[in-house]
């Protein structure tokens, strides 16, 4: 058995190193191209139709929930154990410049996403309950003519239906690690968690939704805040900080303390896995929630997936970054007991009380939204495959990961998670450098009709 877990790791380690950073940055550079830049050329733009207008309701067009529920939908998702966890796991593994790595992919994926919503939205369907559905199984099925694309869709679906499980018991490590630096026992932790989120899922989407607008602005402000007074309080540290992102993106870190030092290849695979974790870029997820939002044109709903990618990896994820590189506890505290890292340097400046009490909150409520949110995901995934009742048999063995995750570990949790995300991520990029004609063409009419384009 041993054997087996350790060839696991020895692959997702490989397949995480340049194969996915040719797949998935390489993938999303060929889109950024052919959509002419859009996430750099209509930047101000996308903030502005977004920040700008983040609580304008719009009833034009059709669809189960609103553009911002569906964002919030799908930031819930993203900001989640990666934002708070994950960051500091990549450090300590890949070093300091896997934090530009992370970077890297959250502006070039932007591309990726773009493309996704858009399809997501073209070829979404009602499902027998009435409600809009979507995601790359159906414009992979659909997009792309013959058996295919038929092959394609099952594929993503199938490996997502599964990569969803682990996805939920490395959500449930993170808040046990968290947890257990203020002495809340492990079962209690998952058994609180079990019960919201079933409560929660079996509203379905709308309810998803309801709670996700509410919860995903609060808890962002509250986190981001409470990680500026840390970096505040080590300001003297933060350029040196700064610098080592960039420093060892392209160089070797060296060991220090209880850092064991990162390669190149480290450096890239953790910052890539953990960029793709959060912000999803690429991943394919993010257009399922997005398939049921109330829009327009599917460039509209579109431009939201570039909102999302600055909230999640460019505003929270630095912040994490920088409380871990400012207060240098990654070369302090054991790489897989990294979970703790920012629970510990907030209590260094707060108090074990409060300090503790703000990241054990916070990542409760970031791994709440995002585990309410991945359960949707997975179920749609086994509604594609295998119709609703099955759908509702994942969800109980979805909430039942949950009470597992009290009992993994975390590097194994996310090596095994890296590497069924990677067979989901390979059919979507895949599908989405064949029809990305089809984005072009969307995109070229939204922005060249002023009805649209200045609506």
């Amino acid at each position: 058995m041993q054997f087996i877990l350790d060839a696991i790791i020895s692959f997702s380690n490989w397949l995480w190193g340049m194969p996915m950073l040719i797949i998935l940055v390489g993938g999303s550079v060929i889109v950024t191209i052919r959509l002419g830049f859009i996430q750099f050329r209509y930047f101000p733009y996308a903030m502005r139709e977004t920040f700008g207008k983040i609580f304008k309701k719009s009833n034009d067009g059709e669809g189960t929930i609103s553009a911002f529920q569906a964002t919030s939908t799908a930031l819930a998702s993203c900001i989640g154990a990666a934002n708070i966890v994950g960051v500091p796991t990549a450090i300590a593994f890949g070093g300091p410049g896997a934090v530009f790595w992370m970077w890297v992919v959250a502006l070039i994926g932007a591309g990726a996403k773009f493309a996704e919503i858009v399809l997501a939205i073209k070829y979404r369907e009602k499902n027998e309950v009435g409600e809009y559905t979507g995601g790359p199984m159906y414009y992979l099925a659909k997009g792309i003519q013959g058996p295919l694309g038929k092959t394609l869709g099952f594929l993503f679906s199938f490996f997502l239906m599964i990569e969803i499980a682990p996805s939920i018991a490395a959500q449930t490590v993170s808040v046990v690690q968290s947890a257990s630096t203020i002495n809340i026992p492990n079962w209690i932790v998952g058994f609180a968690l079990a019960i919201v989120v079933a409560i929660v899922v079996y509203g379905g989407i709308k309810r998803i939704a309801q709670v996700s607008e509410k919860l995903v602005p609060f808890m962002a402000i509250i986190y981001v805040i409470g990680s500026i007074v840390i970096i505040i309080n080590n300001i003297s540290e933060l350029p040196s900080a700064i610098a080592s992102i960039f420093k060892h993106a392209f160089t070797p870190a060296a060991a220090a303390g209880g850092f064991a030092g990162a390669t190149i290849t480290q450096t890239i695979r953790w910052g890539t896995a953990r960029g793709v974790y959060s912000n999803e870029s690429g991943m394919g997820t993010a257009p399922i929630a997005h398939a049921a939002s109330v829009t327009d044109h599917p460039v509209r709903q579109a431009i939201w997936g570039l909102f999302e990618n600055v909230v999640d990896t460019l505003i929270v994820c630095t912040v994490t970054a920088l409380v871990v590189l400012v207060t240098g506890l990654y070369q302090a505290v054991p790489a897989d007991q990294a979970g703790t890292i920012p629970s510990l340097a907030f209590q260094s400046v707060l108090g074990s009380s409060l300090g503790g009490g703000i990241v054990t909150i916070s990542i409760t409520l970031f791994v709440l939204s995002t585990i309410i949110v991945i359960v949707y995901y997975g179920e749609k995934q086994a509604e594609y495959l295998f119709g609703i009742r099955f759908a509702k048999v994942m969800r109980i063995i979805y909430i039942i990961s949950i009470l597992l995750g009290t009992f993994g570990g975390l590097e194994f949790i996310y090596q095994f998670m890296d590497f069924m995300l990677a067979l989901v991520i390979i059919p979507n990029m895949l599908g989405l450098l064949l029809l990305s004609k089809d984005v072009k063409d969307l995109k070229d009419e939204f922005f060249g009709n002023p009805d649209y384009y200045n609506n």
